[in-house]
């Protein structure tokens, strides 16, 4: 039968729930089991795909166009499993549920209220993941307990074990125990009243996970344990680490993983963490700096460039490199260039966004990764606005635009679809999920994935309009990759240049610690190289120090 374990948190957010609950899955895995994990969330929105990035950060999207929480990203990278939309839910989507169920009648006329109605569906919702394949079910439930909002999740995570067994089931609590400085001390008693206050939910949790800047004394775990009635190997310290990617290792040797094995009944699985622990001596070797500018709309939030962040990681631990990011914000971009401030970058990378906000300031970037062959990778919103830059500067047409940002352009480069004209909801029109695209043989995107037919996710409405397809191929600029029907054009590249490329789709979504997305490998290498010209001694630094988000 699948065990479950349930992630919740206290004291304060933002203390690495998603990240513990991941590191945990990659133990489990390590084990030989078979792991899935999803993330409840508190908020009544369906899902966070119209919340401003500045809210919510994020918008990690899965395979089958499920618009979700950054945390799945997490999820993906650490237990290197391809989720689904059936992975997140909120009390939005629930309530939503649970209302349509009774507009159809289904209740028979019964009063709908929280209880059974909607702890029942948010245990339909937890129960979905289990299968004959699956062997954990990890499930976060989001936001801190004390929180009204997730009170219907605290009740139907208590009734699960009542309703599938007390041995299927596991109860995860993180906390944490801070260091008051005027007294030099660090203090349980936050961790007390979390767990009093999860306990009054009727949740005894099987685990503590203590959060702290330094690692907490053993007298201090005593105390936890018997206070808050864990057992002491139960009570787990993570202090802060270097990078995330340490966290797995950091729980086992904690004995963190073994405790969970034992009362799931898993302890007799050997674990296999030679692999993680080589993953991890390349990111502490790393030691080439790498100076890369990250054109975006929201760089005062990094956390809305999660995963295109995780992705430049990715392929400098592969290339042993450290990635020192630049965070440029679109609308100064012009005034950069005119202090000369953006001659000193290795690479330039240009994520996705939506609105008119930043777009001349975008383009100006891609103008200057072009004119001064600095390795460029453009993502999404990135490759429209490279296809506008290069539309204006090379094939001269002249206010060349996306209909996103200026209906009347003349030169419409970027447009909406005629299947999309008429939808009237914005969600319709958006191209979400994993698409196919086949390549261009020579080119460099072929070259980079070393396949003919590749899938990436997209999250975007408009596209390289077809019209002008043969004035940007006639001149020099590659369009290298294109849906099967050859209607839609998925990559564009740039002949004669170290690397300026770009592509409708997210490649930052299916990046893994030990597997880089290809499009990043390659951009960070050819950076590297472009830094090895211009300094053949190349700095070496000390790894960054990578900190741990919820």
């Amino acid at each position: 039968m699948t065990k479950h374990i349930f992630v919740t948190g206290g004291v304060v957010s933002g203390l690495g729930k998603g990240l513990t609950g991941s590191s945990l899955g990659r133990l489990l895995k390590a084990r030989g089991l078979r792991v899935t994990m999803q993330k409840l969330d508190p908020y009544i929105n369906i899902d966070p795909g119209t919340m401003n990035p500045f809210e919510h950060g994020e918008v990690f999207v899965t395979d089958d166009g499920g618009e979700t929480d950054l945390d799945l990203g997490h999820y993906e990278r650490f237990i290197d499993e391809n989720l689904t939309k059936d992975s997140n839910c909120t009390s939005g989507s629930i309530y939503s549920a649970v209302i349509a169920a009774e507009r159809r009648g289904d209740y028979l006329g019964r009063t709908v209220q929280v209880i059974p109605h909607i702890t029942d569906e948010i245990k339909r919702r937890i129960s979905r993941l289990a299968s004959d394949d699956v062997d954990v079910v990890i499930t976060e439930v989001g936001g801190t307990v004390g929180d009204i909002e997730i009170l219907p999740f605290l009740e139907a995570v208590r009734q699960f074990r009542l309703d599938v067994g007390r041995n299927n089931v596991f109860y995860l609590h993180v906390t944490l125990v801070p260091f008051i400085g005027p007294s030099a001390e660090q203090k349980t008693k936050p961790t007390q009243h979390s767990v009093t206050e999860l306990r009054s939910r009727g949740i005894q949790p099987d685990a503590i996970v203590c959060r702290s800047d330094d690692p907490i004394s053993l007298e201090l775990r005593r105390k936890i344990s018997s206070l808050c009635d864990v057992e002491i190997s139960g009570v787990v310290n993570v202090a802060d680490a270097e990078s995330l990617y340490e966290l797995p290792l950091v729980l086992h040797d904690e004995g963190f993983d073994q405790h969970v094995c034992e009362l799931l009944g898993f302890s007799e699985r050997a674990i296999d963490l030679q692999p993680w622990r080589q993953l991890v001596g390349r990111v502490r070797e790393a030691s080439f700096a790498l100076r890369i500018g990250v054109v975006g709309k929201y760089v005062s939030l990094p956390d809305a460039y999660l995963s295109v962040v995780e992705a430049l990681k990715h392929a400098g631990i592969q290339q042993g490199a450290v990635v020192d990011l630049e965070w440029i914000q679109a609308e100064e971009v012009k005034g950069l260039l005119a202090a000369g401030r953006l001659r000193d970058l290795d690479g330039v990378v240009i994520p996705g966004g939506f609105g008119e906000r930043g777009i001349e300031g975008k383009i100006a970037a891609a103008t200057f990764a072009r004119e001064h062959f600095v390795p460029c990778l453009g993502l999404c919103l990135g490759m429209q606005v490279m296809t506008i830059e290069y539309a204006r500067n090379v094939l001269k047409l002249a206010a060349a635009n996306s209909t996103e940002f200026d209906a009347r352009t003349p030169h419409p480069v970027i447009d909406l679809m005629d299947s999309q004209r008429d939808v009237t909801d914005m969600g319709g029109t958006m191209r979400l999920g994993a698409y196919v695209a086949q390549l261009k043989s020579g080119s460099k995107v072929a070259l980079a994935y070393g396949e003919k037919v590749v899938s990436e996710r997209h999250r975007h409405r408009y596209e390289f309009n077809p019209k002008y397809r043969s004035r940007f191929a006639q001149s020099g600029l590659i369009l290298s990759g294109e849906s099967p029907d050859g209607r839609l054009v998925e990559f564009i590249e740039l002949e004669n240049h170290p690397f300026w490329v770009g592509t409708q789709a997210h490649p930052e979504f299916k990046s893994r610690p030990d597997r880089p997305a290809p499009l990043f490998r390659e951009f960070v290498a050819a950076a590297l190289e472009r830094a090895t010209g211009r300094n053949p001694q190349l700095l070496e630094v000390e790894p960054t120090n990578f900190p741990n988000r919820d």
